[in-house]
């Protein structure tokens, strides 16, 4: 079975209260609403909930049929539910739908709880009433906070600029430490500024050194200090940012607030070396480990990738727009003819959009094709001062506004159906923050995890309407190199490799420096760029200096 949850005193009364045959929730009086997760007081009145036992009863608002082997005991396929409760739909619960055929589950079905013990905790499963579906096409959307206005007129992205990068060797398996890579990146990305070593004098990374063991990262700060005798006068390392390109907005404060004037920033993976080497598992949680936090909501449920997530929200958006698998394939499709003029991509073989239908199936509606290539390399970058920008051998890449806002819940599950989590927040106060319109961008490099992250991001930033993504995206010809607003030209995540973001950090000053050779966009000044989303996603809007 998949981890069980850790009891703790806040949520013992969720995960157990299936020894009596009842589900609960809390509840805040106050404000008439319930609360999910567990928390100490309800975040509108700051009042202490009380515990309310609900009906069990529930409708399904996301489903996704998973066919990944993640863990040996649970037979595949399985379905995965995400389901609203009748006492307050803004309340879901990611869970397993049992006692039904996998093609009979759809949206709008009803649904009541059954629970399966296991050791201390009882697990809410949910099966089929028998009622008819519900037909209803809309589901409420939680409400989100307002984009807040910029506090000051002095952009602290005037001052600051990206003047070198670097990337490692990039492949599947390459047996090298995760120092390896990350040295020949930082070495070139100094190199590329025209810097020495001994003039960078700042460093940034995401997560820092606690994600080694997972794939995830060199060592962090302190180790790559020591590898390049960097004495750093700022230094940051954290996983809490804005998308996983967090690091780099750190570093532009650092440079705008004068406490340093060049920041090396790197991000570096191995995960298929991790797992070839025992480091983790294929799942990344050890058998019989319990879970807590954010986790012990959706892994005790076989919802062990973000895969698994992301597929319940783009189940709703199938459902709410009529979009197909057929229009989002023309996504992997088009990464991969840019991948094949991409030296360093991992995969650059031609691809149909019939082979990418073909493919083996992961979780409904994503095939192999839909999700990102894990793999083993490293990105570097240079943020420097703008007046230092000039110096260097090549042309500088200036920022002209980033995104950062988070606008809704910190949540897999409990925010918008409509769309990828954390994609709104950034992208809204991008726009916020400078006088450039998403018609000026030349070339987008958006976050592509899955096929659906790209669909998200493009409308998140505006390049199409709400729920227009899919036929905005199918034939290939709008997001083509050539196109109207050209995709991840050097193959993005889905073809090139998991580089978490960085990659198309690194393709956007390759794009705007007008390097990108058979994979070039004609003229680009203006690039997009985003990272993240389902957590905290973040954005930049890059010019050519």
């Amino acid at each position: 079975m998949p981890p069980l949850p850790k009891l703790t005193p806040e949520n013992e009364f969720f995960w157990t209260s299936g020894a009596e045959g009842v589900l609960r929730f809390q509840y805040c009086e106050g404000c008439d609403r319930y609360l999910h997760p567990p928390g100490e007081v309800c975040p509108r009145c700051w009042e202490s909930p009380e515990v309310r036992e609900v009906s069990g009863r529930a409708t399904v608002v996301g489903v996704t049929v998973n066919y990944q082997p993640w863990l040996p005991d649970m037979e595949i396929p399985y379905v995965i539910g995400l389901v609203a409760i009748e006492e307050d739909p803004l309340v879901r619960l990611t869970t397993l739908i049992v006692d039904a055929e996998p093609e009979d589950v759809v949206i709008g079905m009803r649904v009541s709880v059954r629970f399966e013990q296991h050791e201390d905790v009882w697990l809410p499963f949910f099966a089929p009433t028998g009622e008819p579906a519900s037909a209803q096409a809309e589901y409420p959307e939680p409400i989100v906070a307002p984009v807040r206005p910029m506090p000051t007129a002095d952009k602290f992205e005037s001052k600051v600029a990206i003047t070198g990068i670097g990337m490692s060797q990039v492949g599947r398996r390459l047996g090298r430490t995760p120092m390896s890579l990350a040295i020949d990146a930082c070495r070139e990305a100094v190199a590329d500024a025209g810097l020495a070593m001994d003039d960078i004098d700042g460093l940034s990374t995401y997560p820092g050194g606690a994600g080694k063991d997972g794939g995830l990262s060199e060592g962090g700060v302190y180790a790559m200090g020591d590898a390049l005798g960097i004495a750093p006068t700022w230094f940051c390392g954290t996983p809490e940012t804005p998308g996983q390109s967090g690091a780099v907005v750190n570093a532009m404060l650092a440079v705008a607030a004068g406490l340093c004037r060049h920041v090396l920033c790197f991000r570096t993976v191995w995960e298929t070396t991790a797992i070839a080497w025992g480091y983790r598992q294929n799942t990344g949680v050890e058998a019989g480990s319990r879970v807590s936090g954010e986790m012990e909501w959706r892994l005790p449920f076989g919802a062990m990738s973000a895969g698994n997530w992301i597929a319940l929200m783009a189940s709703h958006y199938f459902h709410r727009f009529g979009a197909t698998r057929e229009q989002l394939g023309w996504i992997p499709v088009t990464a991969r003819a840019g991948a094949a003029h991409n030296p360093v991509a991992v995969y650059q073989a031609p691809m149909t959009i019939d082979d990418y239908l073909s493919a083996r199936m992961i979780t409904t509606p994503f095939g192999l094709f839909d999700c990102d290539v894990p793999c083993d390399g490293s990105t570097a970058l240079v943020v420097s001062a703008r007046d230092a920008a000039y110096h260097g051998p090549n042309r500088p890449v200036l920022v002209e506004a980033v995104g950062t806002q988070m606008r809704e819940r910190m949540s897999w599950d409990q925010g918008t159906l409509l769309h990828e989590p954390m994609v709104d927040g950034p992208s809204k106060q991008l726009w916020s923050r400078t006088d450039l319109k998403p018609a000026d961008v030349d070339v987008a490099l958006v976050y592509d995890g899955f096929s659906f992250n790209a669909l998200s991001w493009l409308e998140g930033l505006g390049f199409c309407g709400m729920g227009e993504g899919a036929a905005f995206v199918e034939g290939g010809t709008r997001i083509a190199v050539d196109g109207e607003i050209p995709l991840n030209p050097h193959g993005g995540q889905l073809s090139a490799g998991r580089l978490h973001g960085y990659g198309q950090l690194h393709e956007a000053v390759v794009q705007l420096r007008g390097l990108g050779g058979g994979r070039q966009v004609a003229d680009a000044e203006v690039a997009a760029v985003s990272t993240g989303g389902g957590h905290p996603g973040g954005t930049f809007l890059f010019v050519r200096g």
